[in-house]
């Protein structure tokens, strides 16, 4: 999932837009306070000449001349923030503002991509793949009951299959109200076709139209990535930005767990991504044709220990809805 020339030079270009942005909105903010407040034009031309004149000073050899001007600065700007205050504006209200005060709206920290970049580099690959055409497709709006059984009772639930989903989908949505203060996790269960992809997007998507930082990956892409990742023999950054947003985007979506091929790999890196998260306060979603009790067979009492310890578990039942919905468009 890297970048190409042309995306980067995209997402390049938005950021410059956005630095000429900063720079008009700034000159609107002076313009406004030196219409209000013409002395602070005074103090901004004191502060001017005497950059100046002191610069002449240290050509000519004056030592002093630099530490002279900071005194004149500090007592020049604290009068600045007097005049500001009592004409009701914030002390900042003349400085540059950031959409992005880590990077300054560069995309760059210290030489390497900041944390909005990597945002704005999921969300560009994200609206030119098939994902934001996949949540308009499979969304709570277009989610339906009418293929759950709504007499049965579920052996050992209690409930109908209809009942169950009615269930679900309101600790779906619970769990979407809560992730701006608690980013949980859920592990989906189920057979194949029982509607787990379909409530993942559906969280997605109410998500990500929160602007929230989602990467959605199948468990087989997900160990592609920390394989390369780890024995790729080349400098890739732009796998090391994936591996590490993977690691800290706000919620990780990990389809069809135990899909992959199974090693000792797999499961040593399910566990530190797993875990890593949970560190981080990070929202994940695993969703699985496996129980419990294969999970742990499977990837080791550690990750099922994770799991079952700090994950929310929903089982969902009933048949395959595909072949429900191909059976009614029959009848």
């Amino acid at each position: 999932m890297g970048l190409s020339n042309s995306q980067y030079d995209s997402i390049i270009r938005e950021y410059q837009k956005q630095q000429l942005q900063d720079k008009h909105e700034q000159d609107q903010r002076v313009a406004m306070v030196y219409e209000k407040l013409p002395a602070i034009r005074e103090l901004d031309e004191l502060i001017s000449t005497a950059a100046v004149r002191s610069a002449r000073r240290l050509l000519d050899g004056d030592r002093n001349a630099l530490a002279r001007l900071r005194e004149e600065l500090a007592d020049v700007r604290e009068q600045k923030a007097i005049l500001l205050k009592a004409g009701g504006f914030p002390e900042d209200f003349m400085e540059m503002h950031y959409r992005c005060p880590d990077c300054r709206d560069t995309g760059y920290v210290d030489g390497k991509k900041c944390h909005c970049f990597r945002q704005a580099q999921m969300k560009l690959l994200y609206a030119q793949s098939n994902i934001e055409e996949v949540v308009k497709r499979e969304n709570f709006d277009t989610f339906s009951y009418r293929y759950f059984d709504d007499k049965t009772l579920i052996p050992g639930v209690g409930e109908t299959e209809e009942q169950h989903m009615k269930e679900v989908v309101r600790m779906c949505r619970q769990y979407i109200a809560r992730f701006g203060e608690e980013k949980g996790n859920i592990l989906f269960t189920g057979t194949t076709g029982v509607g787990k992809t379909f409530l993942t997007n559906c969280i997605a998507k109410e998500l990500m139209d929160q602007y929230y930082s989602v990467i959605y990956l199948s468990a087989n892409d997900l160990f592609d990535v920390f394989s390369k990742n780890k024995f790729s023999r080349q400098e890739d950054e732009e796998m090391k930005d994936m591996y590490e947003y993977i690691l800290d985007c706000d919620l990780l979506i990990i389809d069809d767990l135990g899909t992959e091929l199974n090693n000792t790999f797999t499961s040593s890196q399910l566990f530190y991504c797993i875990n890593e998260r949970l560190i981080r306060r990070k929202g994940t979603i695993i969703s699985t044709n496996l129980s419990l009790n294969m999970l742990q067979d499977l990837y080791t009492d550690r990750v099922a220990s994770r799991i079952m310890s700090s994950y929310k578990l929903i089982p969902l039942y009933g048949g395959d809805i595909r072949i429900k919905k191909r059976r009614i468009g029959l009848d």
